[in-house]
């Protein structure tokens, strides 16, 4: 494996309704770290958002996606900042700009208990075809599909 930018990475969400912004993300992550640790809202704490996939589905299409990897590792997540908090040996973290806030915070946390903050890397939306982010919440609504294309807009 080629040594990339960063030796681990971080980076969270509730990967619900697995979608184009998803893969965006996540595929940034795994072009800066030669380590990737994905972290997937639990049940408790992705619910929150309403109806989604149970923790154990949304981890096991992750893992089903990224089948041909062997450098992630993918870990439930019961706060904002998971094991990013805790664990010395993390490099950076990939955001999405929703939730670069939590970077931030996660820094001050690290910064507290005297370690090394993160490289913070935030990627941008993955637009629809309507101009608008593409988001789970969007796809539940069935206002569009996990590629952003309108649902019931005629195609030509």
């Amino acid at each position: 494996m080629r040594n990339k930018k960063y030796s681990k990475v971080a980076v969270g969400g509730t990967f619900d309704k697995f979608h184009d912004g998803h893969k965006k993300l996540l595929s940034t992550a795994f072009e800066l770290g030669n380590q990737v640790e994905i972290g997937v809202t639990s049940d408790a704490f992705g619910g929150l958002k309403g109806d989604i996939d149970s923790c154990a589905v949304r981890m096991n299409n992750l893992k089903v996606f990224f089948s041909g990897k062997s450098n992630f590792n993918v870990v439930p997540l019961e706060d904002p900042f998971g094991t990013t908090i805790y664990e010395h040996d993390f490099d950076a973290i990939v955001v999405s700009e929703e939730t670069e806030p939590n970077a931030i915070k996660i820094n001050e946390i690290r910064v507290s208990k005297d370690m090394k903050p993160l490289d913070i890397v935030v990627v941008s939306f993955v637009l629809a075809e309507d101009g608008n982010p593409i988001s789970s919440t969007r796809i539940r609504r069935g206002e569009i599909n996990k590629n952003g294309l309108i649902i019931g807009k005629p195609r030509k």
